[in-house]
């Protein structure tokens, strides 16, 4: 019996998606469960597995097309049952060997051990015909991450360039593979299509500034206090907790309390009406190998400052592995980013519609400031806040920004919540 394999169902934010790569060829035997594609929507990567097991009959949308949501993908043949242990039966009961490997490629069979392979990974691991045995996993479990591929192309790369400048004179035009020799020469050109990731990116920024009016205001924080904090509790609190305490859950923290006192902060628009939300799902960005994702800490209000750094952390690691799902991503109240962590001195952050604020931590500096008429050094970090102003007056927007400067430089007060 022919069975259907169709797209997953996706979720009104999602519109369609766009086949990455297929794992199995028609002819193949599969087993259930096994995935057999991979879709790219603009938020997430979808792994479709098989419904059942047999032999794949067809592929109905090739690498490249744009699928939507339950749209039909492949169709598999149930005829031809596949065993746990490798062999494939039919329907009369007939048993033979199979040439199929029994291990779903989802994993790869190293050294008599599964690693598994993260998609992205996959993929690139297959254009460069690359041998997944010469490659050392760092995601969780030994998974081979896409930033694992990478560093074992350049060290390729810097490794024949090493050889090409010790070669001998009397061989003056060594061979280098294609690969090689396209990653050597940074003069030529390389074209590539946008993930639908970065093209959403690319879009939602195109429209928010041409449908928000967009104002940023900026203050400093001497974070000399929550620094104190943290270095006389930190071994404490990674014991008691099992979490190192960051800067992140303060910042969280504070803004939640900001977000109380200045409730269009969190506020959004939908068409001619401004929605209050009672409740404070914050944002928190983070970079994975497919770009910038913003992952939410939901009912943050409720949470600790150990419970926000755990779902943080957690978040962190899903999104290096590429395995965050659309609910982990999807929503949101507000945003905070921290460009501190590349580098960023100041910056202007661009809204995440269709909220109307977005915080921006930026690198803690010494800097010299006036403490009772004295010039001391302190650690101090710049704040930006950008803001919608059709719902925020400005006058909102600098005392929110104020309230979080306050409250970081008096961390006490976040505990009271005063």
């Amino acid at each position: 019996m022919d069975i259907e394999i169709k797209a997953p169902g996706f979720p009104e934010s999602v519109a369609d998606g766009s086949i990455v790569a297929w794992h199995k060829q028609p002819g193949d035997l599969v087993t259930q469960d096994e995935v057999l594609v991979d879709i790219e929507t603009d938020k997430v990567m979808f792994e479709v597995p098989a419904v059942a097991s047999g032999v794949l009959k067809e592929i109905v949308a090739d690498v490249g097309a744009t699928v939507l949501s339950q749209e039909v993908l492949a169709i598999v043949d149930d005829a031809v049952k596949v065993s746990s242990s490798g062999s494939e039966k039919s329907k009369q009961g007939k048993v033979k060997k199979s040439s199929v490997n029994k291990t779903p490629e989802t994993s790869v069979s190293m050294s008599d051990k599964l690693v598994a392979v993260a998609p992205a990974a996959r993929n690139m691991i297959s254009q460069h015909e690359l041998d997944v045995n010469s490659i050392s996993g760092t995601g969780k479990g030994g998974r081979i991450l896409k930033e694992d591929v990478q560093r074992y192309l350049s060290e390729q790369a810097a490794d024949v360039s090493s050889k090409h400048e010790m070669s001998d004179n009397d061989d003056p035009d060594p061979v280098v593979s294609p690969l090689i020799d396209d990653m050597l020469d940074v003069s030529r050109e390389k074209r590539v299509p946008m993930t639908r990731l970065r093209a959403r990116i690319a879009e939602r920024l195109v429209e928010v500034q041409h449908t928000a009016a967009i104002l940023t205001t900026f203050n400093e924080v001497n974070m000399q206090p929550v620094m104190d904090l943290r270095q006389r509790y930190k071994d404490r609190f990674e014991k008691v907790h099992g979490v190192r305490l960051g800067f992140m859950p303060f910042f969280v923290k504070a803004s939640i309390e900001a977000l109380k006192r200045f409730p269009a902060v969190n506020a959004s628009i939908d068409g001619s009406d401004i929605v209050y939300h009672n409740y404070f799902d914050i944002g928190i960005a983070v970079s994975s190998p497919r770009g910038l994702v913003v992952p939410i800490v939901r009912n943050a209000a409720s949470l600790t400052l150990a419970g926000i750094e755990s779902q943080i952390n957690a978040y962190a690691a899903k999104a290096k592995e590429g395995t965050l799902a659309l609910e982990d991503i999807s929503g949101g109240t507000f945003t905070i980013t921290n460009g501190g962590v590349f580098g960023s001195m100041l910056s202007t952050p661009i809204l995440n519609p269709p909220q109307s604020a977005i915080l921006g931590m930026h690198k803690i500096e010494q800097r010299a400031v006036v403490e009772n008429g004295d010039i001391v050094a302190r650690p101090v970090m710049y704040l930006a806040l950008s803001y919608d102003h059709r719902i925020i007056d400005g006058q909102e927007a600098v005392q929110f920004l104020v309230t979080i400067k306050e409250l970081l430089e008096d961390p006490a007060r976040i505990m009271l919540e005063i």
